[in-house]
């Protein structure tokens, strides 16, 4: 099991994620944060990216195979960890349109969660109704700046995904 809890906040994590709360991540160009990430994530050893060192958040990099391509699609995804499962929500910094990782995981649900170096193989499902809820005002309460992405995706239902161990 991958023990994927937050880093403690010092008052520079304190600081980034405030920051989230005032500046939305929307309005920072989509390609340009997920290519710096990627980036720390290969010369760091596969063991976190810029944003997990700066906020201290859980935020993995989900491998899912491309819905069209079929070529495998690595990008970093902030979850909210249960047990030997994590939840993921497709809120795609508040944008109007579903994240690709999304169509991936519908199309091919196996995939591969990398967390500090460690990949650990996964199968996804959408939650719906109720328990679709409940992960999005837990996600909400753990990150509020969630809150905004959700009304600026309106009226688009963000997806929410659980990803558990095969």
């Amino acid at each position: 099991m991958i023990d994927y809890q937050s880093r403690r906040p010092n008052p520079l994590r304190r600081l980034v994620r405030k920051a989230t709360e005032i500046i939305p991540m929307s309005w920072i160009r989509p390609g340009v944060l997920l290519r710096i990430d990627r980036e720390v994530f290969r010369l760091s050893g596969r063991r976190t990216t810029l944003s997990a060192w700066i906020s201290g958040l859980p935020i993995v990099m989900l491998t899912t195979t491309g819905a069209r391509t079929g070529q495998p699609r690595t990008v970093p995804v902030l979850v909210l960890p249960d047990g030997d499962r994590l939840v993921v929500i497709a809120t795609n910094f508040g944008r109007p349109n579903h994240p690709g990782w999304y169509y991936n995981l519908l199309a091919h649900p196996q995939a591969v969660v990398t967390w500090k170096g460690v990949g650990l193989e996964m199968r996804a499902s959408e939650l719906k109704g109720e328990e679709r809820q409940l992960w999005v005002d837990r996600g909400v309460e753990a990150y509020p700046w969630w809150e905004q992405y959700h009304q600026h995706a309106a009226p688009r239902q963000v997806p929410v995904i659980t990803l558990e161990p095969l």
